[in-house]
Parts: structure tokens; C-alpha cells; sequence
């Protein structure tokens, strides 16, 4: 992180509190995760074909450990910061997508990741997710990103350099590792 940043956690960042309308009409919430939203996330999981499970993580579990749903929804809404988007389903709200930067070695720059429940890709939900995940870091003084994305994964492929300026672009061993910044930025 920049010299300038707080130590800490920040408070909760109601200004990513918002409800969507996706591509097809259908409505998600989009607001920062919560430490709360641990159980949400290993559901979100459980829910995701093995194909996208591969594409985010680069291997299948079955199950999402606990201390990793714990860890992964709790951040400190500055070096860590993640946005969910969470749809009514059946027993309250469902997690379809998750948005998150962390922390790298170089201070300058924070690694990103994306998923989407199968069933809500293809609708925006993606680009929404990145694009909220860009100005928290901008907000936070953060201008470079990595990713390391399959090679084979041309959604994300495509989503990071329609909205990034791509700086180095590696491909080893099926893994394409991006390192980019904000377009404009």
C-alpha cells in the first residue's frame, strides 16, 4: 500500500451500497463484503460448476474450507477490499459473485480476482464486480494490478483489457499473468 494509507481496518464503505439491474433485467445487490458473509461464500461454492470453480481457484475442492471463507470475507476494506453481489433466493440472500484485491510484495500493487455463479454470468455482473473493484483501489491509492487468469479463460482475458491498460502480459504453463493499470489512469 502507498505510504499515505491508514493502518487498520476502515470503516465499512456503505458508498458501494447499491442495487443493479443486469443485462437481462434481473436485479442484484452489490455492497462490500462483510465478515458475516463467511457461510454465504462457502454456499457461493458450493454452487459453482467445477469448470468455474477450476477458472478461479486453478483446482476443484470440494468444499470450501471454513478458514478460507472466514479469511476471504474478512478484510480490511483498504489493502484487502472485495464487493459481493447477492441475490433474494429461497432462504434469504444468495452471494452470485464475489470481486476482490489483495495485497501483493510490491506495495504498488494489489492482485485481483473475480467469480461469478454460472448461472449469472454473461449479464454484466463481471464488469460491475471489476469495475467497483478499480476505483476502491483508486480510492485507496492503488494504480497497478495483477491477475493471473488460464489462458483459456477469455472472459476474464477480455474483461481486464477492455477496462485495463495492459503493461506486461506472460503465458507460462497455462496461466497468463497480467499486470495492468486502470484505463484513463
Amino acid at each position: 500500500m502507498p505510504a499515505s494509507a491508514k493502518t487498520g481496518p476502515a470503516e465499512y464503505p456503505k458508498e458501494f451500497e447499491r442495487d443493479v439491474t443486469l443485462k437481462n433485467g434481473m436485479r442484484v445487490h452489490v455492497r462490500a463484503i462483510r465478515p458475516d458473509d463467511a457461510p454465504r461464500l462457502s454456499e457461493l461454492y458450493d454452487r459453482l460448476s467445477r469448470h468455474t470453480l477450476y477458472q478461479r481457484f486453478f483446482t476443484t475442492m470440494k468444499r470450501l474450507p471454513p478458514d478460507w471463507a472466514r479469511m476471504f470475507a474478512s478484510v480490511d476494506y483498504r489493502t484487502r477490499f472485495a464487493v459481493v453481489a447477492e441475490h433474494a433466493g429461497e432462504h434469504g440472500p444468495e452471494l452470485v459473485g464475489v470481486g476482490r484485491y489483495e495485497p501483493t510484495d510490491d506495495p504498488e500493487t494489489a492482485e485481483v480476482a473475480f467469480v461469478v455463479q454460472d448461472g449469472w454470468q454473461d449479464r454484466g455482473l463481471g464488469t460491475i464486480l471489476f469495475n467497483d473493484i478499480l476505483r476502491a483501489a483508486s480510492e485507496r491509492g492503488i494504480r497497478r494490478f495483477r491477475a493471473y487468469v488460464l489462458a483459456d479463460n477469455r472472459r476474464m482475458l477480455d474483461l481486464i483489457t477492455r477496462f485495463g491498460d495492459i503493461k506486461e502480459r506472460k503465458t507460462e504453463q497455462g496461466v497468463t499473468e497480467l499486470l495492468f493499470t486502470q484505463r484513463g489512469c
